[in-house]
């Protein structure tokens, strides 16, 4: 007798004995058996009527493996076609009507497996337990989308005894040890882990928007699943450093209530995530591009809002590998150790913590960091004195502005501005023409053609002239204003009696002027005062008018801003798209629950296309390469529940020759999901 005839006839054997056992079992446990005869009939069905055991023994070898295939080939047909169940948008709503009349758990099980089904449709993977699906009507998917999405959060605090909205992860917690979740757990993660697998399937902004705002509802629950929470963070991270129109928003709200709701499980993740997603973006800026870097540096700095204590560790751990990228500029002084602090990635980092220190300056924790951020920030703009990159020094003059006004403390800018206006590149005739108008707030470093033009030399003077008034602003209501602002004066006198550009001299001239009337005034007060500079009191002088930003250089410092700004938004009239769609951003951040609430009732437009998982409407191509489907990423699964397979219809059903073509997915455990969008997928690690 041959290896195979003996193996197949101990399974027989086998069998028998489970067939024996399964018509006992109603006997053996009938409390069990009445519950398995009430929520899943399916499982009690068992017979051996599919059991073949016509097999010869009297065959070759050769013919026999040919016969056990083409009978094992026959069976899995059979036992396919037996299971599919063909579904239409009638079954869809009889299920609805079926769960918000009586609250039929099989109803929930059956609208779950169309959802899984749906959310699988067209993958190509080796999980036995779905077969290739035939035809999918656009129609069918929508509908379950939409439902599913729409109600199954509602569906399932009710199984769960949860209230409607809101909780916390010490809820889930609580939960897990239930017999409620040990019931009704597996249909929470079968729906997480099946909108995952689409939402990673997923191309049109818009339906990835509104399922995000659906399952912010139920992220909730990802507290209990620690591998779908991390894989939720991974995709919610890509989509906030490369999505388009409102899907970074969307993306950033669902990431901040996971942390609010979550915690600890999450925070620390989050935070990484999202540091290395905005240093990403900020590799390459342009004028068009500076705008959405601001936006997510501002969401950047929202999202270390949640949780102060652990955002200065992870501040001070990033501020310090920038003072060691410094330092070794410092000390190496070679081309390459320059260029790492002079690039946009850098000077960006610097920025964002710049940002975050003025947000949260009355916090004790972030006010510490603001000396480190300061003598990083000084070094950096004295690190290569020359005129090329007047740029870049001003935009550190502005981050030391800001921090100084921030935390209302003293730093000496006033020589980082001064030491510009004495350079020859400011004080000789511009050999290179009037040029174009230089925008400085777009760039670190001019050419040298650029250089040698009149434009650059007036944005520049114009430049320091703001800044320098913006610090001395800042301290024209100090008891020592007339000490501070002594060397500025004499230097600025300097430049007016060197320069030989009249429009130079009138600026500097007018600054001047505004210097000496508030210097007068505070030393005016100042002789009426009997406290020494060192005393408290001096910390309440001019209180009443600094509050009233009543000084003569304040009021000139608001004209030069209103100046800055005409100019700023006439340099910017090529991208005003970009900045209204900035603007956008930053204003449907505040907005609340209801706010977003009504606007799932967009969510039937949406789900209104024709698209369909594993068919990409956007490659008109009708076949494609092996090369390219291997390419295509592949989506396992993520739900263990093994369900019967089902063909989706409805009545508008597509015909079979217009069926799309299955698509090859991936693992989902260590990559992001690729979009068919013009942006570079980041590559996140999490």
């Amino acid at each position: 007798m041959s290896g195979k005839t003996r193996t197949r006839k101990d399974f027989n054997l086998g069998f028998d004995k489970v067939i024996h056992w399964c018509k006992s079992f109603p006997f053996q446990d009938p409390e069990f058996y009445e519950f398995l005869k009430e929520h899943d009939k399916e499982l009690l069905q068992f017979s051996d009527d599919d059991v073949d055991e016509d097999v010869g023994t009297d065959t070759e070898d050769g013919d026999l493996q040919l016969d056990e295939e083409a009978s094992e080939d026959e069976i899995q047909e059979k036992e396919q076609k037996s299971s599919k169940e063909v579904i239409t948008t009638s079954m869809v709503d009889l299920w609805c009507k079926s769960i918000q009349e009586s609250g039929s758990l099989s109803a929930v099980r059956s609208l779950m497996r169309a959802f899984r089904t749906a959310c699988h449709y067209g993958d190509d993977g080796g999980n036995e337990s779905m077969a290739k699906l035939s035809v999918m009507s656009s129609t069918v998917f929508n509908k379950i989308m939409l439902t599913v999405l729409t109600e199954m959060d509602r569906i399932l605090r009710n199984l769960l005894k949860l209230p409607a909205s809101g909780g916390k992860k010490e809820t889930i917690t609580d939960l897990v040890a239930t017999k409620h979740w040990k019931s009704h757990g597996h249909l929470v993660k079968s729906y997480l882990g099946n909108a995952l697998h689409v939402l990673n399937q997923m191309t049109d902004t818009e339906m990835i928007s509104f399922t995000l705002r659906r399952l912010k509802y139920s992220l909730l629950f990802l507290a209990a699943f620690p591998s779908l929470l991390r894989k939720y963070i991974k995709v919610v991270l890509h989509f906030w450093g490369t999505g388009g129109g409102a899907l970074p928003v969307v993306s950033f709200l669902f990431m901040r209530d996971l942390c609010i709701r979550i915690g600890s499980g999450c925070i620390d993740e989050c935070f990484k995530g999202i540091y290395k997603a905005y240093v990403l973006n900020c590799h390459f800026v342009n004028a068009v591009k500076l705008k959405h870097i601001r936006f997510l540096g501002n969401c950047v700095i929202e999202l270390l809002g949640v949780d102060l204590p652990t955002a200065y560790q992870h501040a001070f751990t990033y501020i310090r590998q920038l003072a060691t990228i410094l330092r070794e500029a410092l000390n190496t002084k070679t081309k390459e150790s320059f260029r790492k602090v002079y690039e946009w990635k850098f000077i960006n980092c610097l920025e964002l913590w710049t940002g975050a220190i003025c947000a949260y300056s009355s916090e004790s924790d972030f006010k510490q960091l603001a000396y480190p951020l300061t003598q990083i920030i000084s070094g950096v703009a004295r690190l290569v004195p020359t005129a090329r990159y007047f740029p870049l020094r001003l935009r550190c003059v502005r981050m030391l502005n800001q921090i100084a006004a921030s935390t209302h403390s003293f730093i000496p800018v006033s020589m980082l501005l001064l030491d510009m206006l004495e350079m020859k590149e400011l004080n000789r005739p511009p050999t290179g023409g009037v040029g174009k108008a230089v925008d400085l707030h777009s760039i670190l470093k001019v050419s040298k053609l650029t250089l040698k033009t009149r434009a650059f030399q007036e944005a520049c003077v114009i430049s320091v002239v703001e800044e320098l008034a913006e610090h001395l602003a800042q301290w024209s209501y100090s008891v020592a204003f007339l000490e501070l602002s002594f060397i500025p004066l004499v230097r600025l006198r300097s430049f007016c009696k060197s320069t030989k550009v009249e429009r130079f001299r009138k600026e500097m001239r007018q600054l001047i002027r505004q210097i000496e009337a508030s210097s007068d005034y505070v030393n005016g007060k100042r002789l009426s005062i009997s406290f020494f500079p060192n005393d408290p009191a001096a910390a309440s002088f001019l209180e009443d008018e600094k509050k009233s930003a009543s000084s003569a250089l304040s009021k000139y410092v608001m004209t030069l801003r209103q100046r800055a700004e005409q100019k700023n938004n006439s340099l910017m009239e090529s991208s005003v798209l970009v900045g209204e769609e900035s603007s956008k951003f930053g204003n449907e951040i505040s907005e609340s629950d209801e706010e977003d609430a009504r606007k799932n009732v967009d969510g039937a437009v949406v789900f209104s296309s024709s698209w369909l998982p594993g068919n990409d409407s956007k490659i008109k191509q009708p076949t494609e390469t092996k090369r390219k489907r291997k390419k295509q990423r592949k989506e396992k699964a993520i739900d263990d529940d093994v369900v019967e397979d089902l063909v989706l219809s409805s009545d508008e059903d597509v015909p079979p020759s217009h069926s799309p073509s299955a698509r090859k997915n991936d693992d989902t455990d260590d990559s992001p999901p690729k979009q068919k969008r013009k942006h570079r997928s980041t590559g996140l690690k999490g």
